[in-house]
């Protein structure tokens, strides 16, 4: 399946990630199989491939980098073992449990944290530790219950981007699914949601739910069991304890001898490739189908993805079935994303379901009403087209409609006889915002794609009578022994690719 993503500039450089099918393996970085990324440029009916990590788009947070058809070295296969090796977490899961039962045994002023390791302390470490940074105050149970407050975020927004949800999303979310008559939530890079539930549980004011943490931050192994816990990759669906850690995962998503609903709520990184992400969350959705004893094959698993309202073409593109709402997620430790806010400054990020949006009920004091004509709940000012017969807006403010154009824009964007579509007042006449040439790769329309390009027949047809001209068909470039210029910036533009 190969998938094209838009990464481009002015030159023709594009960068598309092909997901691999079949038994086909790709090599493996610290953060798990890496993913396979083509280079195009323009007039090239075939660009170079390349292996680049999978969760990380700066090399500086993981400098992982072959060629498709290079040959690596015994030597060098070796090195990358070792490395791969020494970025493991220090204990296995079943010893983190068994730390932590240790560590909640000791008093409150006993409890400590290294925060330079990331690492709860047991009485007999805490010498090598004397130097690093903890925090004075004792840890409590309450702390303990809730990781992701003693924890500190992983704020890099090319790798982790780790941010966290306010109470007031993660109330608003766990009361709509409890509402809905979920039982269990998979909670796929939502630790705090994760938290509440278990939260909810202790205090017994309302019916118990299960829950299952699936996140990349190996740090969560040290407060929850291996039933409520594990490290995970949902950009290449790798799961670093291998088939014990999938076992968990199958065995949650089985309906059990209660029919117990089951629902994932997915929020990941914001910089992330939405291919990948829909790839790993179809495999779940899929081995959910796989574990049905009612309703048929054709039952869609029940899933919220949370991610900036700019994403939707793709997100849909993926999943046709999913409808984007106008709930406004907001994080705690995001300078911006917050709810409230006005214009640019309020929070982009939207909740992709493909649960009914009428059943969705969102809260009237936070500015939202219900929509008649579209059955689903809208921003207030979110006015409804009677000529696109829906409520248009996707950033919370009220759109207009042009009649040119027939479709409905934000309200700074105006109409541009020149390019023939309506855009910024300022923006450069057939160029994309940035500056950057839109659509296809090759001969630079915006009607279509690279790979759909009318061009690409005739250039393939020059091409193949110029190399049998020069005797050179089966040529190929000498393969580089060290990462060359090209391997490198290749590499970097991977970081280009949203």
């Amino acid at each position: 399946m190969d998938v094209q993503l838009n990464g481009k500039n002015d030159d023709g450089f594009g960068i598309e990630v092909v997901l691999l099918e079949g038994d086909t393996k790709a090599p493996s970085c610290p953060h798990g199989p890496t993913l396979l990324f083509e280079k195009a440029s323009k007039g090239e009916e075939k660009g170079r491939r390349f292996y680049a990590c999978s969760a990380c788009r700066d090399r500086k947070d993981c400098n992982f980098f072959q060629w498709e058809d290079e040959k690596v070295s015994e030597t060098r296969l070796l090195a990358r073992e070792s490395e791969n090796q020494s970025k493991k977490p220090l204990f296995t899961h079943r010893q983190y449990c068994s730390r932590f039962k240790v560590f909640k045994s000791l008093r409150e002023d006993q409890r400590r944290l290294c925060q330079e390791c990331d690492l709860l302390l047991v009485p007999e470490e805490r010498g090598a530790h004397i130097g690093h940074k903890a925090p004075a105050d004792d840890i409590t149970d309450a702390q303990l219950q809730r990781p992701s407050t003693l924890l500190r975020p992983l704020e890099n927004k090319k790798s982790n981007a780790q941010y966290l949800f306010t109470d007031r999303s993660s109330h608003f979310l766990l009361d709509t699914l409890a509402g809905r008559g979920f039982q269990k939530v998979l909670c796929v890079g939502t630790p705090r949601l994760h938290e509440l539930i278990k939260q909810r549980n202790l205090e017994g004011k309302s019916k118990p739910m299960k829950s299952l943490l699936l996140d990349i931050d190996f740090r969560y192994a040290q407060f929850y069991g291996q039933d409520e816990f594990c490290h995970y990759n949902m950009f290449n669906h790798h799961f670093f304890g291998g088939e014990a850690a999938r076992a968990v995962l199958q065995a949650f998503l089985g309906e059990g001898a209660d029919g117990e609903r089951v629902v994932m709520v997915a929020d990941p990184p914001f910089g992330g490739l939405v291919k990948p992400l829909a790839n790993s969350f179809s495999s779940i959705a899929n081995t959910w189908q796989s574990l049905q004893t009612t309703g048929g094959s054709d039952k869609e698993m029940p899933m919220i993805w949370i991610f900036p309202y700019f994403f939707e073409p793709r997100i849909l593109e993926c999943f046709p079935s999913f409808v984007m709402l106008d709930y406004q997620v907001d994080y705690d430790n995001h300078p911006l994303y917050k709810h409230g806010k006005t214009g640019r400054k309020q929070s982009p990020v939207r909740l992709f379901t493909n649960l009914a949006p009428r059943d969705i009920v969102l809260p009237k004091e936070e500015g939202y009403r219900f929509c008649a004509m579209c059955q689903r709940y809208v921003s207030s000012q979110n006015r409804h087209c009677s000529q696109c017969n829906v409520c248009p807006s996707k950033d919370g403010r009220e759109w207009r409609h042009c009649s040119e154009c027939q479709k409905c824009f934000k309200p700074s964007w105006r109409h541009c006889t020149s390019c023939g579509r309506c855009a910024l007042p300022d923006h450069p006449c057939g160029r994309s915002q940035g500056g950057k040439q839109e659509g296809c790769f090759n001969c630079g329309s915006p009607a279509h794609k690279r790979r759909a390009c009318p061009l690409a027949d005739a250039q393939r047809s020059h091409k193949s009578k110029t190399k049998a001209k020069k005797g050179s068909a089966n040529q190929r470039p000498p393969k580089p022994k060290r990462m060359s210029g090209a391997a490198r910036r290749a590499l970097k533009k991977t970081a280009l690719v949203t």
